[in-house]
């Protein structure tokens, strides 16, 4: 199993969450890593969790968003983060997190989350113009195309069918 370092920053440099995760493969789409059941996440404050259930990510090239696919029966089916382009290097992804987040909830309900923090944030970082209309037309597309559009369709079962296969 090839692992790979996963690590969300924040504008400043800080770090957001580290996970490391298995290496699925690459596609059109990008990099997709997978986390089994008891994998170990580190959280801004440097504390670990617990992942409880099987999950696939996708890091697309050049994109300003990163996506996670949760296994059944987690309540949130895809996980939006509004990012900078990833970064990928031999065997690490990092990307700048925007606070920005879409959630497509198993009901079928989309929420945009975190916009109060892309706010304070924006004044906190002093984010660029750019950035900020950039992260802005990026959470908009994701709200709208999360139900309709591959990666989110489908693209992503061949890879959670991996992460499945790894604890069975």
């Amino acid at each position: 199993m090839e692992m790979v370092t996963t690590l969300f920053r924040k504008y400043d440099g800080q770090p957001h969450r580290l996970v490391e995760a298995v290496r699925l493969g690459e596609d059109e789409h990008g990099l997709w890593v997978g986390s089994v059941p008891g994998t170990q996440g580190q959280r801004a404050d440097g504390s670990w969790v617990t992942i409880d259930h099987h999950r696939v990510r996708l890091f697309p090239h050049g994109q300003w968003w990163s996506a996670l696919f949760n296994d059944d029966p987690h309540q949130t089916r895809i996980y939006c983060d509004v990012t900078m382009p990833a970064e990928f290097g031999v065997d690490t992804v990092t990307t700048v997190d925007l606070d920005l987040d879409i959630r497509l909830m198993r009901d079928g309900t989309v929420r945009v989350m975190d916009e109060d923090e892309f706010h304070a944030h924006q004044v906190k970082y002093n984010y660029p113009p750019q950035v900020v209309a950039t992260a802005q037309a990026t959470c908009t597309w994701l709200a709208t195309h999360i139900t309709t559009t591959e990666p989110f369709t489908t693209a992503y079962k061949p890879y959670l069918d991996r992460t499945r296969a790894l604890t069975s």
